[in-house]
């Protein structure tokens, strides 16, 4: 089942091995796509996946996580998306996009040169947030987003989403999970707001289904349209799956059609446990208590593993990011092991047998 076809609204995408959005750091200061991206990006739909999702754009200039990220606010980027997304088309995979706000964990770093906080002197800004509250030590305060500074970031989501469908994207992804700016208005130790954003549920969640709201309304309706949440933040009285749960059922009535179900990422005293398809759990129960259709994620690294994801229900697709940074053509190499005969791009069938 792992290389059946799904259909999402009017899309059909050719298997269920989907390419995790994760980030280079390899963009131009202006958040443009560089030939990094291209054969990044382009290998994976040359190996086999049935979608490659783009890493986590910013829907402003101070939403991206490092100043090097890539941006989707200009339509100087969407224009250098064209070709890899048309590179992706080409080799048989559905191009998709990550928008993304990064909130109080803006402006770090590349991880490689430590991924700690960066000033206005090394390119960087002052984050912002839904209370001034640092992400921990040695963070500066991020910025208390105003009401109306709030509402203009679900009009900046809205132009997103419209400017992917123009770069050829096919589906997009809105980010709300790993501590980012959306979880960061989710969690009660993030969000200590007194105003429509902040206190109830209801308040909490309100960014979340705005946003969805908008980008659902901005984006192709024939196309899909996913959330991504931390299902748990690993602390005592924060975001759990039963808010997850709640929160899924209000995105679904707004028009999302898939959850993609992580966790994490929002507190530095989170204690995680991981251990292979330690996240897969989330995407069952919020599969079966919404029924809407979910993507697993979470140290998924062997074919038979992916392939009981999707055979026992547990989740409709499975994301993987590491272990296709470690092999581009894992999928064709899934498929032999599962002995399912899938096209090979015709310039390596010489090595298909």
């Amino acid at each position: 089942m792992l290389f059946d076809p799904i259909t999402l609204r009017g899309l059909d995408i050719p298997n269920r091995i989907w390419v995790s959005p994760m980030c280079q750091y390899s963009g131009t200061d202006d958040g443009v796509p560089t030939d990094w991206h291209m054969v990044h990006l382009g290998s994976r739909a040359v190996g086999g996946a049935g979608l490659v999702m783009s890493e986590a754009a910013g829907v402003v200039p101070e939403g991206r996580i490092s100043p090097w990220d890539l941006g989707i606010w200009s339509d100087e980027q969407a224009d250098a998306f064209k070709p890899i997304n048309r590179f992706i088309v080409e080799h048989g995979a559905v191009p998709a996009i990550q928008i993304a706000h990064a909130g109080r964990k803006a402006s770090t770093h590349k991880p490689w040169m430590g991924g700690r906080p960066v000033g206005p002197d090394q390119h960087g800004w002052q984050p912002v947030g839904p209370s001034p509250i640092a992400f921990n030590e040695g963070y500066p305060d991020p910025h208390e987003l105003t009401t109306d500074e709030v509402r203009s970031v679900v009009d900046a989501f809205a132009s997103a989403a419209d400017r992917s469908a123009r770069a050829g994207f096919e589906m997009v992804e809105v980010h709300a999970a790993h501590g980012y700016l959306v979880h960061q208005f989710l969690s009660p130790h993030t969000n200590l707001r007194t105003d429509e954003y902040g206190g109830s549920f209801e308040a909490r969640t309100k960014l979340a289904v705005d946003i969805a709201r908008a980008v659902r309304e901005s984006f192709p309706a024939n196309h899909p349209v996913l959330v991504r949440l931390s299902a748990n933040e690993y602390v005592e009285d924060g975001w759990d799956l039963d808010q997850s749960i709640a929160l899924a059922r209000l995105l679904k009535e707004v028009g999302i059609d898939m959850i993609d179900a992580s966790s994490g990422g929002n507190l530095p005293n989170q204690v995680v446990n991981p251990y292979p398809g330690y996240q897969i759990a989330f995407a069952r129960e919020i599969r079966k208590q919404v029924n809407i259709p979910t993507a697993a994620v979470g140290l998924i690294t062997n074919p038979v593993q992916a392939e009981s994801v999707v055979a026992s229900g547990d989740a409709d697709v499975v994301l993987m990011g590491r272990e296709l940074l470690r092999d581009p053509y894992w999928p064709l190499h899934a498929a032999s092991v599962l002995g399912v005969d899938v096209e090979w791009p015709l310039q390596y069938v010489r090595a298909k047998r």
